[in-house]
Protein backbone atom coordinates (compact mmCIF):
# COMPACT_ATOMS: atom_id res chain seq x y z
CA UNK A 1 0.00 0.00 0.00
CA UNK A 2 1.52 3.16 -0.85
CA UNK A 3 2.18 5.68 1.70
CA UNK A 4 -0.10 8.30 -0.05
CA UNK A 5 -2.65 6.16 0.07
CA UNK A 6 -3.52 5.71 3.82
CA UNK A 7 -4.94 8.20 5.93
CA UNK A 8 -5.91 8.65 9.44
CA UNK A 9 -9.90 8.02 8.79
CA UNK A 10 -11.40 7.68 5.41
CA UNK A 11 -15.13 8.31 5.16
CA UNK A 12 -17.93 6.82 2.65
CA UNK A 13 -20.58 9.12 1.96
CA UNK A 14 -20.68 12.98 2.09
CA UNK A 15 -24.70 13.56 3.41
CA UNK A 16 -25.92 14.06 6.83
CA UNK A 17 -23.67 11.78 8.32
CA UNK A 18 -20.74 11.77 6.65
CA UNK A 19 -20.39 15.10 5.36
CA UNK A 20 -21.71 16.17 9.29
CA UNK A 21 -18.58 13.77 10.67
CA UNK A 22 -16.09 15.43 8.38
CA UNK A 23 -16.61 18.88 9.20
CA UNK A 24 -16.61 17.94 12.81
CA UNK A 25 -12.91 16.55 12.34
CA UNK A 26 -11.46 18.64 9.84
CA UNK A 27 -10.12 20.83 12.44
CA UNK A 28 -8.07 17.93 13.78
CA UNK A 29 -5.49 18.31 11.82
CA UNK A 30 -5.62 14.64 10.78
CA UNK A 31 -5.44 13.49 7.36
CA UNK A 32 -9.01 12.21 6.09
CA UNK A 33 -10.39 11.20 2.92
CA UNK A 34 -14.06 11.93 1.66
CA UNK A 35 -15.17 10.02 -1.36
CA UNK A 36 -18.74 10.03 -2.85
CA UNK A 37 -19.28 7.83 -5.41
CA UNK A 38 -21.27 10.86 -7.25
CA UNK A 39 -20.00 14.54 -8.13
CA UNK A 40 -21.41 18.23 -7.45
CA UNK A 41 -25.02 18.25 -8.48
CA UNK A 42 -25.03 20.76 -11.52
CA UNK A 43 -26.39 24.31 -10.52
CA UNK A 44 -28.46 25.55 -13.22
CA UNK A 45 -32.00 27.00 -14.23
CA UNK A 46 -33.44 23.00 -14.10
CA UNK A 47 -32.72 23.04 -10.73
CA UNK A 48 -35.84 25.46 -9.74
CA UNK A 49 -37.76 23.39 -12.63
CA UNK A 50 -41.17 20.89 -11.17
CA UNK A 51 -41.12 19.42 -14.11
CA UNK A 52 -37.54 18.64 -15.00
CA UNK A 53 -37.52 17.36 -10.96
CA UNK A 54 -40.51 15.41 -10.08
CA UNK A 55 -41.83 14.46 -13.44
CA UNK A 56 -38.65 14.08 -15.30
CA UNK A 57 -36.55 12.71 -12.48
CA UNK A 58 -33.52 14.84 -13.91
CA UNK A 59 -31.46 14.09 -10.51
CA UNK A 60 -32.54 10.95 -9.57
CA UNK A 61 -29.58 8.07 -9.92
CA UNK A 62 -29.99 6.54 -12.92
CA UNK A 63 -30.34 3.17 -10.62
CA UNK A 64 -32.80 -0.24 -10.91
CA UNK A 65 -32.93 -1.93 -7.48
CA UNK A 66 -35.17 -5.35 -7.66
CA UNK A 67 -37.57 -6.34 -5.11
CA UNK A 68 -37.85 -10.00 -3.51
CA UNK A 69 -39.97 -11.28 -6.49
CA UNK A 70 -37.12 -9.60 -8.87
CA UNK A 71 -38.88 -6.88 -10.17
CA UNK A 72 -37.23 -3.73 -11.55
CA UNK A 73 -37.98 -0.29 -9.75
CA UNK A 74 -36.12 2.81 -9.71
CA UNK A 75 -35.67 4.04 -5.88
CA UNK A 76 -35.92 7.55 -5.26
CA UNK A 77 -32.00 8.36 -4.46
CA UNK A 78 -29.70 10.78 -5.27
CA UNK A 79 -25.93 10.43 -5.23
CA UNK A 80 -24.00 13.55 -5.16
CA UNK A 81 -21.81 15.83 -2.89
CA UNK A 82 -24.19 16.25 0.05
CA UNK A 83 -25.96 12.85 -0.49
CA UNK A 84 -29.87 13.20 -0.38
CA UNK A 85 -29.91 16.57 1.72
CA UNK A 86 -29.43 18.14 -1.73
CA UNK A 87 -33.47 17.43 -1.92
CA UNK A 88 -34.71 17.03 0.96
CA UNK A 89 -37.26 19.39 2.61
CA UNK A 90 -34.53 20.64 5.59
CA UNK A 91 -37.06 19.93 8.45
CA UNK A 92 -34.86 19.50 11.09
CA UNK A 93 -36.78 17.85 14.18
CA UNK A 94 -35.71 16.16 17.50
CA UNK A 95 -36.82 12.88 18.20
CA UNK A 96 -39.01 12.93 20.98
CA UNK A 97 -37.78 11.66 24.31
CA UNK A 98 -40.59 9.13 25.19
CA UNK A 99 -38.97 7.53 20.92
CA UNK A 100 -36.02 6.93 22.99
CA UNK A 101 -38.26 4.17 24.51
CA UNK A 102 -40.30 1.37 24.25
CA UNK A 103 -43.34 2.43 22.35
CA UNK A 104 -46.37 0.39 21.74
CA UNK A 105 -48.26 0.95 18.79
CA UNK A 106 -51.23 -0.79 17.71
CA UNK A 107 -49.35 -2.86 15.19
CA UNK A 108 -46.62 -4.11 17.67
CA UNK A 109 -43.46 -2.65 19.32
CA UNK A 110 -40.88 0.22 18.45
CA UNK A 111 -38.16 -0.97 20.69
CA UNK A 112 -36.03 1.05 23.09
CA UNK A 113 -32.63 2.67 22.59
CA UNK A 114 -29.30 1.86 23.50
CA UNK A 115 -28.74 5.70 24.97
CA UNK A 116 -31.51 8.15 25.71
CA UNK A 117 -32.69 10.81 24.59
CA UNK A 118 -30.45 12.95 27.45
CA UNK A 119 -27.42 11.28 25.53
CA UNK A 120 -27.98 13.28 22.33
CA UNK A 121 -29.37 16.50 23.71
CA UNK A 122 -26.34 18.27 23.54
CA UNK A 123 -25.57 17.00 20.09
CA UNK A 124 -29.22 18.23 18.69
CA UNK A 125 -28.32 21.67 20.28
CA UNK A 126 -24.80 21.75 18.32
CA UNK A 127 -26.35 19.85 15.09
CA UNK A 128 -29.09 22.85 14.81
CA UNK A 129 -26.82 25.23 15.60
CA UNK A 130 -24.10 24.05 12.48
CA UNK A 131 -27.33 23.59 10.23
CA UNK A 132 -28.97 27.24 10.98
CA UNK A 133 -32.06 25.41 11.75
CA UNK A 134 -34.83 28.11 12.59
CA UNK A 135 -37.38 27.21 15.08
CA UNK A 136 -39.51 28.15 18.48
CA UNK A 137 -38.71 26.53 21.88
CA UNK A 138 -42.47 25.60 23.61
CA UNK A 139 -44.49 25.50 20.30
CA UNK A 140 -44.20 21.90 20.05
CA UNK A 141 -46.21 20.36 23.26
CA UNK A 142 -44.37 16.83 22.06
CA UNK A 143 -40.47 18.03 21.98
CA UNK A 144 -38.32 17.31 25.05
CA UNK A 145 -36.41 19.92 27.17
CA UNK A 146 -33.06 22.05 25.18
CA UNK A 147 -30.12 23.50 26.61
CA UNK A 148 -29.98 26.59 24.12
CA UNK A 149 -32.61 28.47 22.13
CA UNK A 150 -32.88 27.83 18.25
CA UNK A 151 -30.34 29.85 17.09
CA UNK A 152 -32.74 31.46 14.57
CA UNK A 153 -36.28 32.50 14.80
CA UNK A 154 -38.83 30.68 13.13
CA UNK A 155 -39.47 31.10 9.63
CA UNK A 156 -42.41 33.08 9.15
CA UNK A 157 -46.28 32.16 7.75
CA UNK A 158 -47.31 33.41 4.87
CA UNK A 159 -50.61 35.27 5.17
CA UNK A 160 -52.78 31.70 4.07
CA UNK A 161 -50.62 29.54 6.23
CA UNK A 162 -50.89 31.88 8.90
CA UNK A 163 -54.60 31.50 8.75
CA UNK A 164 -54.47 27.84 8.75
CA UNK A 165 -52.33 28.06 11.72
CA UNK A 166 -55.02 30.28 13.57
CA UNK A 167 -57.80 27.39 12.17
CA UNK A 168 -55.74 24.41 14.40
CA UNK A 169 -55.25 26.83 16.92
CA UNK A 170 -58.96 27.79 17.38
CA UNK A 171 -59.99 24.01 17.00
CA UNK A 172 -58.34 22.83 20.22
CA UNK A 173 -54.78 22.06 18.37
CA UNK A 174 -51.10 23.25 19.12
CA UNK A 175 -49.65 23.98 15.52
CA UNK A 176 -46.22 25.35 15.89
CA UNK A 177 -43.31 26.79 13.12
CA UNK A 178 -41.77 23.78 11.50
CA UNK A 179 -37.79 23.65 12.18
CA UNK A 180 -36.46 24.38 9.56
CA UNK A 181 -32.56 24.01 8.02
CA UNK A 182 -32.35 26.84 6.02
CA UNK A 183 -30.07 30.17 5.28
CA UNK A 184 -32.63 33.05 5.56
CA UNK A 185 -32.63 36.21 6.83
CA UNK A 186 -36.20 37.62 6.40
CA UNK A 187 -38.33 40.68 7.70
CA UNK A 188 -41.59 41.10 7.31
CA UNK A 189 -42.08 37.62 5.09
CA UNK A 190 -39.50 39.10 2.97
CA UNK A 191 -36.03 37.79 2.29
CA UNK A 192 -33.23 40.47 3.35
CA UNK A 193 -30.54 41.63 0.26
CA UNK A 194 -28.21 39.75 3.17
CA UNK A 195 -30.25 36.39 2.79
CA UNK A 196 -29.10 33.36 0.73
CA UNK A 197 -32.32 31.65 0.77
CA UNK A 198 -34.76 33.99 -1.30
CA UNK A 199 -38.17 31.97 0.29
CA UNK A 200 -39.05 31.10 -3.34
CA UNK A 201 -41.44 27.59 -4.36
CA UNK A 202 -38.07 25.22 -5.19
CA UNK A 203 -36.95 24.30 -1.74
CA UNK A 204 -38.87 21.14 -0.31
CA UNK A 205 -37.40 18.26 -2.83
CA UNK A 206 -36.05 20.59 -5.30
CA UNK A 207 -31.93 21.17 -5.24
CA UNK A 208 -30.90 24.71 -4.36
CA UNK A 209 -30.05 26.71 -6.86
CA UNK A 210 -28.93 29.76 -4.36
CA UNK A 211 -27.49 27.94 -2.30
CA UNK A 212 -29.80 28.58 0.35
CA UNK A 213 -30.86 25.45 1.79
CA UNK A 214 -28.94 24.11 4.44
CA UNK A 215 -27.85 21.07 3.19
CA UNK A 216 -23.96 18.86 3.65
CA UNK A 217 -22.94 20.07 1.17
CA UNK A 218 -23.26 23.61 2.15
CA UNK A 219 -23.01 23.84 5.56
CA UNK A 220 -20.32 20.98 6.16
CA UNK A 221 -18.31 19.50 3.14
CA UNK A 222 -17.68 22.27 1.46
CA UNK A 223 -16.19 24.19 4.90
CA UNK A 224 -14.46 21.00 5.41
CA UNK A 225 -12.15 21.37 2.62
CA UNK A 226 -10.57 24.60 3.56
CA UNK A 227 -8.73 22.46 5.37
CA UNK A 228 -5.67 20.82 4.04
CA UNK A 229 -5.57 17.80 5.77
CA UNK A 230 -9.27 16.90 4.26
CA UNK A 231 -9.46 15.49 0.60
CA UNK A 232 -12.20 14.87 -1.35
CA UNK A 233 -12.46 12.13 -4.13
CA UNK A 234 -15.75 12.52 -5.95
CA UNK A 235 -16.99 9.21 -8.80
CA UNK A 236 -15.27 7.25 -6.30
CA UNK A 237 -17.82 4.55 -6.05
CA UNK A 238 -16.42 2.01 -3.08
CA UNK A 239 -16.90 -1.75 -4.05
CA UNK A 240 -15.60 -3.29 -1.04
CA UNK A 241 -13.64 -3.54 2.20
CA UNK A 242 -11.29 -5.43 2.80
CA UNK A 243 -9.82 -6.73 6.00
CA UNK A 244 -6.17 -8.44 7.20
CA UNK A 245 -6.02 -12.16 8.25
CA UNK A 246 -7.46 -11.55 11.42
CA UNK A 247 -10.52 -10.33 10.04
CA UNK A 248 -10.59 -7.75 13.03
CA UNK A 249 -9.34 -4.66 10.80
CA UNK A 250 -10.48 -3.02 7.98
CA UNK A 251 -7.13 -2.59 6.23
CA UNK A 252 -8.70 -2.04 1.70
CA UNK A 253 -10.86 0.37 0.71
CA UNK A 254 -11.60 -1.32 -3.37
CA UNK A 255 -12.95 2.10 -4.89
CA UNK A 256 -13.52 2.11 -8.91
CA UNK A 257 -13.05 5.24 -10.29
CA UNK A 258 -12.37 6.87 -13.73
CA UNK A 259 -13.49 3.28 -14.72
CA UNK A 260 -10.21 1.77 -12.98
CA UNK A 261 -9.70 -0.28 -9.23
CA UNK A 262 -7.94 2.13 -6.49
CA UNK A 263 -6.89 1.11 -2.79
CA UNK A 264 -6.62 3.23 -0.14
CA UNK A 265 -6.51 2.50 3.47
CA UNK A 266 -6.64 4.52 7.15
CA UNK A 267 -6.48 3.76 10.58
CA UNK A 268 -10.46 4.29 10.80
CA UNK A 269 -12.79 3.58 8.10
CA UNK A 270 -16.65 4.99 8.41
CA UNK A 271 -19.40 4.09 5.93
CA UNK A 272 -22.26 6.96 5.57
CA UNK A 273 -23.70 6.14 2.25
CA UNK A 274 -27.39 5.69 3.73
CA UNK A 275 -28.95 2.76 5.10
CA UNK A 276 -29.66 1.10 2.11
CA UNK A 277 -26.27 1.14 0.10
CA UNK A 278 -24.04 0.96 3.33
CA UNK A 279 -25.33 -1.79 4.49
CA UNK A 280 -25.01 -3.68 0.87
CA UNK A 281 -21.40 -2.62 1.13
CA UNK A 282 -20.97 -4.56 3.99
CA UNK A 283 -22.85 -7.36 2.29
CA UNK A 284 -20.92 -7.19 -0.77
CA UNK A 285 -17.33 -7.13 1.83
CA UNK A 286 -18.39 -10.95 2.84
CA UNK A 287 -14.53 -12.67 3.26
CA UNK A 288 -13.75 -16.15 4.89
CA UNK A 289 -13.52 -14.33 8.50
CA UNK A 290 -16.96 -12.48 7.81
CA UNK A 291 -18.72 -14.98 5.24
CA UNK A 292 -22.40 -13.52 6.18
CA UNK A 293 -20.69 -9.49 5.09
CA UNK A 294 -18.85 -7.42 7.59
CA UNK A 295 -20.17 -6.78 11.26
CA UNK A 296 -22.62 -9.07 10.79
CA UNK A 297 -22.12 -12.55 13.02
CA UNK A 298 -25.27 -11.04 14.19
CA UNK A 299 -27.19 -11.60 11.27
CA UNK A 300 -28.88 -7.93 11.02
CA UNK A 301 -26.91 -6.16 9.01
CA UNK A 302 -29.72 -5.48 6.34
CA UNK A 303 -32.62 -5.90 8.56
CA UNK A 304 -34.88 -4.15 10.16
CA UNK A 305 -35.16 -1.59 7.26
CA UNK A 306 -37.61 1.38 7.99
CA UNK A 307 -38.68 4.47 6.19
CA UNK A 308 -41.77 5.64 7.54
CA UNK A 309 -45.25 5.57 6.55
CA UNK A 310 -45.63 8.39 4.36
CA UNK A 311 -48.16 10.37 2.66
CA UNK A 312 -48.51 13.50 0.38
CA UNK A 313 -52.04 15.24 -0.09
CA UNK A 314 -53.54 18.39 -1.77
CA UNK A 315 -56.09 20.04 0.08
CA UNK A 316 -58.17 22.23 -2.15
CA UNK A 317 -58.71 25.59 -0.31
CA UNK A 318 -62.63 27.45 -0.29
CA UNK A 319 -60.16 31.13 -1.17
CA UNK A 320 -56.78 31.33 -3.43
CA UNK A 321 -53.74 30.29 -1.48
CA UNK A 322 -50.99 32.37 -3.42
CA UNK A 323 -48.43 31.40 -0.97
CA UNK A 324 -45.12 30.96 -2.22
CA UNK A 325 -43.18 29.06 0.91
CA UNK A 326 -45.53 26.82 2.21
CA UNK A 327 -43.37 24.59 4.09
CA UNK A 328 -43.45 26.48 7.63
CA UNK A 329 -46.16 24.58 9.65
CA UNK A 330 -46.56 21.24 11.70
CA UNK A 331 -49.01 19.73 14.08
CA UNK A 332 -47.90 16.81 16.59
CA UNK A 333 -51.25 16.32 18.60
CA UNK A 334 -51.45 12.91 17.55
CA UNK A 335 -47.90 12.05 17.50
CA UNK A 336 -48.57 9.47 20.38
CA UNK A 337 -52.43 9.31 20.75
CA UNK A 338 -55.56 11.11 20.20
CA UNK A 339 -58.63 11.64 22.32
CA UNK A 340 -60.31 8.50 20.71
CA UNK A 341 -57.23 6.27 20.46
CA UNK A 342 -54.27 5.14 22.62
CA UNK A 343 -52.11 4.21 20.35
CA UNK A 344 -49.71 6.79 18.34
CA UNK A 345 -51.25 8.65 14.89
CA UNK A 346 -48.17 10.50 13.69
CA UNK A 347 -47.29 14.11 12.32
CA UNK A 348 -48.66 16.49 10.05
CA UNK A 349 -46.69 18.75 8.23
CA UNK A 350 -46.67 21.79 5.07
CA UNK A 351 -45.40 20.34 1.78
CA UNK A 352 -44.14 22.36 -0.59
CA UNK A 353 -46.64 24.02 -3.05
CA UNK A 354 -48.27 22.42 -5.47
CA UNK A 355 -47.92 23.81 -9.59
CA UNK A 356 -49.20 23.21 -12.49
CA UNK A 357 -46.13 20.75 -13.57
CA UNK A 358 -46.33 18.79 -10.71
CA UNK A 359 -50.68 18.14 -11.51
CA UNK A 360 -50.13 17.67 -14.93
CA UNK A 361 -48.48 14.59 -14.29
CA UNK A 362 -50.81 12.81 -11.97
CA UNK A 363 -53.99 14.29 -13.46
CA UNK A 364 -55.43 11.41 -14.42
CA UNK A 365 -55.80 9.65 -11.26
CA UNK A 366 -57.94 12.65 -10.37
CA UNK A 367 -60.73 13.20 -12.69
CA UNK A 368 -63.16 11.02 -11.00
CA UNK A 369 -63.27 13.37 -8.13
CA UNK A 370 -64.48 17.27 -9.02
CA UNK A 371 -63.64 16.92 -12.31
CA UNK A 372 -65.03 20.31 -12.72
CA UNK A 373 -62.15 21.38 -11.06
CA UNK A 374 -59.19 22.72 -13.84
CA UNK A 375 -55.89 21.66 -12.97
CA UNK A 376 -55.15 25.86 -12.24
CA UNK A 377 -57.53 26.41 -10.38
CA UNK A 378 -56.29 23.29 -8.29
CA UNK A 379 -53.16 24.61 -8.57
CA UNK A 380 -54.01 28.24 -7.34
CA UNK A 381 -56.14 26.82 -4.29
CA UNK A 382 -53.85 24.03 -3.47
CA UNK A 383 -52.58 23.65 -0.07
CA UNK A 384 -50.25 20.62 0.61
CA UNK A 385 -49.81 18.34 3.62
CA UNK A 386 -47.05 15.51 4.84
CA UNK A 387 -47.87 13.14 6.73
CA UNK A 388 -45.58 10.59 8.47
CA UNK A 389 -46.30 7.67 11.13
CA UNK A 390 -44.09 5.16 12.35
CA UNK A 391 -42.90 1.88 10.44
CA UNK A 392 -41.84 -0.66 12.82
CA UNK A 393 -38.31 -2.95 12.53
CA UNK A 394 -39.41 -5.65 11.06
CA UNK A 395 -36.77 -8.52 10.40
CA UNK A 396 -37.70 -9.42 6.99
CA UNK A 397 -37.88 -5.70 5.95
CA UNK A 398 -34.15 -6.40 4.39
CA UNK A 399 -31.64 -5.08 2.22
CA UNK A 400 -30.01 -8.27 0.63
CA UNK A 401 -27.78 -8.30 -2.99
CA UNK A 402 -28.00 -10.92 -5.72
CA UNK A 403 -25.31 -12.64 -7.50
CA UNK A 404 -24.23 -10.28 -9.10
CA UNK A 405 -24.22 -8.19 -6.12
CA UNK A 406 -27.18 -5.86 -7.03
CA UNK A 407 -29.77 -4.50 -4.46
CA UNK A 408 -32.38 -6.18 -3.40
CA UNK A 409 -35.14 -4.47 -1.56
CA UNK A 410 -38.07 -6.65 0.65
CA UNK A 411 -40.55 -4.94 2.14
CA UNK A 412 -43.96 -5.36 3.91
CA UNK A 413 -45.67 -2.96 5.24
CA UNK A 414 -46.51 -2.42 9.05
CA UNK A 415 -48.18 -0.24 11.61
CA UNK A 416 -50.61 0.98 8.89
CA UNK A 417 -53.88 1.63 11.30
CA UNK A 418 -52.24 4.80 13.06
CA UNK A 419 -51.55 5.94 9.51
CA UNK A 420 -55.27 5.56 8.65
CA UNK A 421 -56.16 7.37 11.33
CA UNK A 422 -53.78 10.49 10.99
CA UNK A 423 -54.70 10.89 7.40
CA UNK A 424 -58.86 10.48 8.80
CA UNK A 425 -57.67 13.37 11.32
CA UNK A 426 -56.94 15.72 8.67
CA UNK A 427 -59.75 15.04 6.46
CA UNK A 428 -62.15 15.86 9.14
CA UNK A 429 -60.99 19.50 9.99
CA UNK A 430 -60.82 19.90 6.12
CA UNK A 431 -64.09 22.11 6.49
CA UNK A 432 -63.24 24.02 9.64
CA UNK A 433 -59.85 25.62 8.06
CA UNK A 434 -61.07 26.58 5.03
CA UNK A 435 -61.29 23.71 3.01
CA UNK A 436 -63.32 21.25 0.44
CA UNK A 437 -64.06 17.91 2.52
CA UNK A 438 -61.65 15.54 0.48
CA UNK A 439 -57.75 15.23 0.20
CA UNK A 440 -56.33 14.29 -2.87
CA UNK A 441 -53.34 12.20 -2.59
CA UNK A 442 -49.99 13.29 -4.11
CA UNK A 443 -47.77 10.58 -5.79
CA UNK A 444 -45.18 12.04 -7.29
CA UNK A 445 -43.18 13.73 -4.54
CA UNK A 446 -39.89 11.73 -3.32
CA UNK A 447 -40.91 8.50 -5.91
CA UNK A 448 -43.69 7.62 -3.81
CA UNK A 449 -45.98 6.37 -6.33
CA UNK A 450 -43.88 3.30 -6.21
CA UNK A 451 -43.85 2.23 -2.41
CA UNK A 452 -40.98 0.79 -2.12
CA UNK A 453 -39.16 3.28 -4.22
CA UNK A 454 -39.45 6.06 -1.61
CA UNK A 455 -36.29 5.66 0.28
CA UNK A 456 -35.79 9.39 1.66
CA UNK A 457 -35.99 8.20 4.91
CA UNK A 458 -34.35 4.83 4.82
CA UNK A 459 -33.01 3.74 8.26
CA UNK A 460 -32.55 0.82 10.30
CA UNK A 461 -30.15 -1.74 8.76
CA UNK A 462 -27.33 -1.91 11.00
CA UNK A 463 -28.89 -1.00 14.20
CA UNK A 464 -26.38 -0.08 17.11
CA UNK A 465 -26.61 -1.93 21.17
CA UNK A 466 -25.13 -2.93 23.28
CA UNK A 467 -25.32 -7.01 22.54
CA UNK A 468 -23.59 -8.19 19.54
CA UNK A 469 -26.11 -11.33 19.38
CA UNK A 470 -29.03 -8.53 18.65
CA UNK A 471 -26.93 -5.71 16.97
CA UNK A 472 -24.07 -4.76 14.84
CA UNK A 473 -22.67 -1.91 15.88
CA UNK A 474 -21.84 -0.95 19.70
CA UNK A 475 -23.24 2.56 21.33
CA UNK A 476 -20.05 4.75 19.66
CA UNK A 477 -21.58 3.08 16.19
CA UNK A 478 -18.66 0.70 15.93
CA UNK A 479 -18.86 -2.93 14.57
CA UNK A 480 -18.88 -5.14 17.39
CA UNK A 481 -16.72 -7.41 15.11
CA UNK A 482 -13.93 -5.16 14.03
CA UNK A 483 -11.41 -2.61 15.97
CA UNK A 484 -11.68 0.25 12.96
CA UNK A 485 -15.16 0.24 11.43
CA UNK A 486 -18.12 2.88 12.06
CA UNK A 487 -21.10 3.25 10.56
CA UNK A 488 -22.86 7.40 10.71
CA UNK A 489 -25.58 7.52 8.95
CA UNK A 490 -29.26 6.33 9.21
CA UNK A 491 -28.26 2.69 9.68
CA UNK A 492 -27.91 2.47 13.58
CA UNK A 493 -31.29 3.27 14.31
CA UNK A 494 -33.32 1.30 16.23
CA UNK A 495 -36.53 2.59 15.41
CA UNK A 496 -37.31 5.50 13.09
CA UNK A 497 -39.99 7.16 15.31
CA UNK A 498 -42.22 9.44 13.24
CA UNK A 499 -40.31 12.66 12.70
CA UNK A 500 -38.07 13.65 9.49
CA UNK A 501 -34.55 11.43 10.45
CA UNK A 502 -32.02 14.15 9.43
CA UNK A 503 -31.42 15.78 12.56
CA UNK A 504 -30.83 13.08 14.27
CA UNK A 505 -27.93 11.63 11.76
CA UNK A 506 -26.10 14.92 12.13
CA UNK A 507 -26.28 14.89 16.01
CA UNK A 508 -25.16 11.53 16.22
CA UNK A 509 -22.33 12.29 13.23
CA UNK A 510 -20.98 14.85 15.75
CA UNK A 511 -21.62 12.33 18.90
CA UNK A 512 -19.35 9.96 17.14
CA UNK A 513 -16.84 12.55 15.94
CA UNK A 514 -16.10 13.07 19.71
CA UNK A 515 -15.52 9.67 20.16
CA UNK A 516 -13.18 9.78 17.13
CA UNK A 517 -11.37 12.34 18.24
CA UNK A 518 -10.61 10.83 21.40
CA UNK A 519 -9.45 7.92 20.23
CA UNK A 520 -7.02 9.57 17.61
CA UNK A 521 -5.14 11.82 20.39
CA UNK A 522 -6.86 14.77 18.62
CA UNK A 523 -7.64 18.59 19.80
CA UNK A 524 -9.86 20.06 17.49
CA UNK A 525 -8.35 23.83 16.84
CA UNK A 526 -11.41 25.92 14.15
CA UNK A 527 -10.44 28.74 12.09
Amino acid sequence: MAIDNHYDVIIIGTGAGGGTLAYHLAPSGKRILLLERGGYLPREKDNWDSRAVFVESKYRANETWHDKDGKAFYPGIQYYVGGNTKVYGAALLRFRKQDFGEVIHHGGISPAWPLRYEDFESYYTKAEYLYHVHGQRGADPTEGDASAPYRYPPVSHAPRIQELFDDFQRLGHHPFPLPLGILLDEADGKALHTSACVRCAAFDGFPCLVNGKADAQVICVDPALQHPNLELLTGAYVERLETNSSGRVVNKVIVTRKGALEEYSADIVVVACGAINSAALLLRSANEKHSSGLANSSGVVGRHYMRHNCSAFMAISKDPNPTVFQKTLALNDFYFRSEDWQYPLGEIQMLGKSDGEMLKGEAPGWAVWKPEFALDFLADHSIDFWLQSEDLPHPDNRVTIDRDGHIVLNIQETNLEGHKRLTAKLEGMLTEIGCHDQLMHRSLYLGKNIPIGGTAHQAGTVRFGRDPKTSALDVNCKAHDLDNLYVVDASFFVSIAAVNPSLTIMANALRVGDHLLERLGSVQVRN
